[in-house]
């Protein structure tokens, strides 16, 4: 009894020298990282398992167990921070877990871009940042696209709205670059899982479909329904009718009260005088409206009204429509399409 005692005491040594070992070891050593710099992401909600197996299929870390172990001896487990980060080489799992956990030294900042905001809204949001550097602030728009080696004409649209971590003193063009290369990647990724016959070409054009069912969308899970009564419209070539493009196209000449004036006015971005999308995007579409641009609702519905509550009636013909609009607009409000 004594001497299976002893082994188990020796054991239990060996095994405490052990851990001593690793914990001195694994924390400080090097992440043998995919590529450096290496961008990942962390979704909303995530729990410390889901944010760890993100980072294995992301390539930050080879196996998820060691870092959750750490994490749960030496960091905040519960307290995830979701976002979109940059990483290079020489990040230990102390540093990795001290950025996700408690926005240690390494990206103890932070911007949000915000779905549906213009790239006016996102430029004085990096402006305003006191801890980036501000290589942009007095470039015109197409400087900072010849910067970013952009070939599109207008950088409206191209820049994904997130959570960006950073260090201080980082340029403000690092954060757009990743903004725009996280756009392609949930672009491209939409674009390849699209349905089938749809009227649209390129995903550019879903882009811009994308950012107007960002504005007009007042409860989400119409988004799809909205994306398909745009749809059908440019299949029947009906003009889109959005009051957002409008807007938009009227910049910041617009002091929040749209005119009958501004809808008989023509311009590029009048879906009112003008046929098919307007030719840029006209805000940053989040994931939810790219996936609904891409993945209508089957419906003929072709027209919609605002109830007032943030949802809205759909309508298969004009004269249900305008039913719809005698209900629920009889204040005078516009909002019907």
């Amino acid at each position: 009894m004594r001497r299976r005692y002893k082994y188990g005491t020796i054991a239990l040594a060996f095994l405490t020298v052990l851990l001593a070992l690793w914990c001195v070891r694994y924390p400080l050593h090097d992440l043998p990282l995919k590529s450096s710099p290496l961008q990942f992401s962390i979704a909303s909600g995530s729990s410390l398992r889901g944010a760890t197996q993100q980072m294995v299929e992301a390539g930050v870390l080879r196996s998820a167990l060691p870092f959750e172990i750490l994490t749960r001896l030496l960091g905040e487990p519960t307290n995830i921070k979701a976002g979109n980060y940059e990483v290079e080489k020489g990040l230990t799992p102390l540093d990795l877990m001290e950025q996700i956990t408690r926005g240690g030294s390494y990206t103890a900042l932070a911007i949000t871009f915000v779905e549906g905001w213009n790239f006016r809204q996102l430029r004085k949001a990096l402006d305003d940042h006191p801890g980036l550097r501000h290589d942009s602030q007095f470039l015109s728009d197409q400087d900072i696209l010849q910067r970013l080696a952009i070939s599109h004409a207008s950088p409206e649209g191209l820049f994904f709205p997130d959570t960006f971590h950073f260090s201080l003193g980082v340029s403000d063009f690092n954060i757009l670059r990743r903004a725009h290369q996280l756009m392609q990647k949930h672009l491209a990724a939409e674009w390849e899982r699209r349905a089938s016959d749809l009227p649209l070409s390129t995903p550019y054009e879903a882009l811009i479909l994308a950012s107007i069912v960002e504005k007009e969308t007042g409860k989400s899970v119409e988004r799809s329904m909205i994306s398909a009564v745009f749809l059908n419209r440019l299949r029947l070539g009906m003009r889109l009718q959005t009051d957002p493009t409008v807007i938009y196209g009227l910049g910041e000449q617009f002091d929040g009260d749209l005119r009958k004036q501004d809808l008989v006015s023509d311009n590029p971005y009048n879906t009112y005088t003008r046929a098919g999308m307007p030719p840029t995007p006209i805000a940053m579409p989040g994931l939810a409206s790219l996936h609904a641009a891409l993945h209508p609702t089957q419906t003929d519905a072709l027209y919609f009204v605002a109830k007032g509550d943030g949802s809205s009636h759909f309508s298969r013909s004009l004269d249900e429509h305008d039913r719809a609009v005698t209900k629920y607009q009889r204040s005078g409000r516009r909002d019907a399409r």
